[in-house]
C-alpha cells in the first residue's frame, strides 16, 4: 500500500466501528468508512474535541450532525497547495486527502519529462491533480459534470497561486466531451481518471463502473498524443482490484512501451493503523 504524509494541517487521527476521525485544520470530524470493520481504540464519539458526525440515514444519504464549532470554510495544505474544505452531502469535504501520493508521483514524472505536457483531467472533482499538475508547469484541462465542484477547482487553483498557469475548467459528461475532443483532433500527453462507483448518464440512465470502465478506458486512447507520459486510473469500487486496472491498462495499451504500478492508497492514522482508501493503476510511458 503506497500512503504520503507531506500534509500540513491534515491528519487521521483513529479509526473503527466504520468510523474515521480526522483533523481538518483544527475541524475534527468524524466519518463513516466501510472499510473499517475493526475496533476503535476509544469510543470515538466521545472526542471532547469532535467538532461534526456525518450521520447515514436508513433511507439513504445522511446529513452532518454538529457538536461544536465548525469553519464555514476551512483550508487545508500539502506542500504548496492550498484546499477549501467545507461541510458538504455525502460526507464529502472537498478533497481526498490519500490521492497526494498520486500528486506526488505525477509531479515528479512531469518535472522530469523536461518538455510542454498536456494534462486531460476527468472526473476532476476540486481539483487536487489539476493542482499537482499545473504546479510542475504542465497545462491541464479539467472536467468535471458538477458544476460546483469546478467552481471549487477554480478557487483552489487560484489560493494555491497556481492562476497564471494554462488550465481549462469544462462542465460537461466525461465521456462525451472525450468523444467531441477525438472529432476535433485533440490530443493530451497524460490522462487522469476518477470516476465514480456509481452514477446517472446523460439521460438518466445507470452508470457503473466496473460495466464501463474498459470502454472508457479505450476511448481516451485515442486523444493520447503520439508521445504520451503518463496515465492514472482511480478506483474506490470494492470489486476493482489493482490488477484488474492494470490488465485493462495493458490490454488498450498493448502497442505501447509501458511500465504500470497498480496497488492500494491509504492513510497512516495517528494511532498507527494504516487506513485503505482504494486502489490507483499508474502506467507510464517508456521514451521512444
Amino acid at each position: 500500500m503506497k500512503t504520503n504524509n507531506e500534509w500540513k494541517n491534515y491528519q487521521l487521527l483513529a479509526t473503527g466501528n466504520g468510523e474515521k476521525l480526522e483533523n481538518f485544520a483544527n475541524n475534527i470530524l468524524l466519518r463513516p468508512d466501510p472499510q473499517v470493520i475493526w475496533q476503535p481504540p476509544y469510543d470515538l464519539e466521545t472526542n471532547s474535541k469532535l467538532s461534526a458526525v456525518y450521520k447515514r440515514s436508513a433511507k439513504g444519504g445522511g446529513q452532518w450532525d454538529y457538536l461544536g464549532k465548525v469553519d464555514d470554510k476551512f483550508y487545508v495544505n500539502w506542500r504548496k497547495l492550498i484546499f477549501e474544505c467545507k461541510l458538504m452531502g455525502f460526507k464529502h469535504i472537498g478533497v481526498f486527502p490519500e490521492q497526494s501520493v498520486n500528486w506526488a508521483r505525477m509531479i515528479e514524472t512531469i518535472n522530469k519529462a523536461k518538455r510542454p505536457i498536456r494534462v486531460l483531467n476527468l472526473f476532476a472533482y476540486t481539483g487536487g491533480a489539476t493542482l499537482a499538475c499545473l504546479s510542475a508547469g504542465a497545462s491541464v484541462c479539467h472536467v468535471d459534470s458538477a458544476k460546483s465542484m469546478c467552481e471549487m477547482a477554480k478557487k483552489n487553483v487560484g489560493i494555491s497561486n497556481l492562476d497564471e498557469k494554462k488550465v481549462r475548467f469544462i462542465v460537461d459528461d466525461c465521456l462525451k466531451f472525450v468523444e467531441r475532443e477525438i472529432r476535433r483532433g485533440n490530443k493530451y500527453d497524460a490522462i487522469i481518471m476518477d470516476p465514480p462507483s456509481y452514477g446517472r448518464g446523460p439521460n438518466g440512465e445507470m452508470w457503473k463502473l466496473e460495466d464501463n470502465i474498459f470502454n472508457l478506458v479505450n476511448t481516451t486512447k485515442e486523444v493520447m498524443s503520439d508521445n504520451p507520459l503518463f496515465y492514472l486510473i482511480n478506483s474506490y469500487t470494492t470489486g476493482l482490484q489493482p490488477t484488474v486496472m492494470k490488465n485493462i491498462l495493458d490490454i488498450v495499451f498493448k502497442e505501447n512501451t509501458h511500465i504500470v504500478d497498480a496497488d492500494e492508497i491509504g492513510l497512516e492514522s495517528k494511532d498507527g493503523i494504516t487506513l485503505p482508501c482504494g486502489c490507483s493503476a499508474y502506467m507510464e510511458f517508456q521514451k521512444k
